[in-house]
């Protein structure tokens, strides 16, 4: 695995949550406005459902750009106390780049997970556009499963009703 600078793929999963809060409140603000837009009376009781429907959607894109905040703040808490060192030789823990492999109808294939404590899901680029790393957390499946693990274990994972084995292979 190549040495990875973990505080810019950070500072990149940083300024992805920070296009998804802009864009939160940017259909809140939207929704809410198309809300209000059924301004007279008899629109009001025409399209009184699709006010309601606005309504509950500017308040669910509220929720979204909260929890975005939220997910920033644990950042930046992580980002003030650094990254823990990971030894070669494990134990994952939170803040661990694991290379793994597993074994599908297609052969073999390669995965990087970046184990953090929130933006699972997110795809990350390596330097350089080198290769591609997804954020996952130790509440997933693959990351509950991964904790603790070293270099050579293998970790069973149930991933939409399918039972797959990955390797461990090495951990930065």
């Amino acid at each position: 695995m190549p040495l990875l600078d973990k505080n810019a793929l950070l500072a990149q999963l940083v300024d992805r949550l920070h296009q998804s809060d802009r864009l939160a409140h940017r259909a809140e603000a939207d929704a809410r406005e198309a809300a209000r837009s059924l301004a007279t009376e008899s629109e009001k009781k025409e399209d009184g459902r699709a006010a309601i429907e606005y309504g509950s959607l500017a308040t669910g894109q509220a929720q979204r750009a909260r929890r975005v905040h939220e997910e920033l703040q644990a950042l930046a808490d992580l980002q003030k106390t650094g990254l823990p060192r990971q030894p070669p030789k494990g134990p994952v823990a939170l803040g661990a780049i694991v290379d793994m492999s597993t074994e599908d109808e297609e052969g073999f294939a390669e995965r990087t997970f970046f184990l953090l404590p929130v933006g699972a899901g997110t795809e990350l680029t390596g330097p350089d556009g080198d290769g591609f790393l997804s954020v996952i957390t130790p509440s997933s499946p693959v990351g509950r499963a991964l904790m603790g693990r070293r270099p050579g274990d293998i970790i069973e994972v149930t991933l939409a009703g399918e039972v797959r084995e990955w390797t461990v292979l090495e951990i930065a």
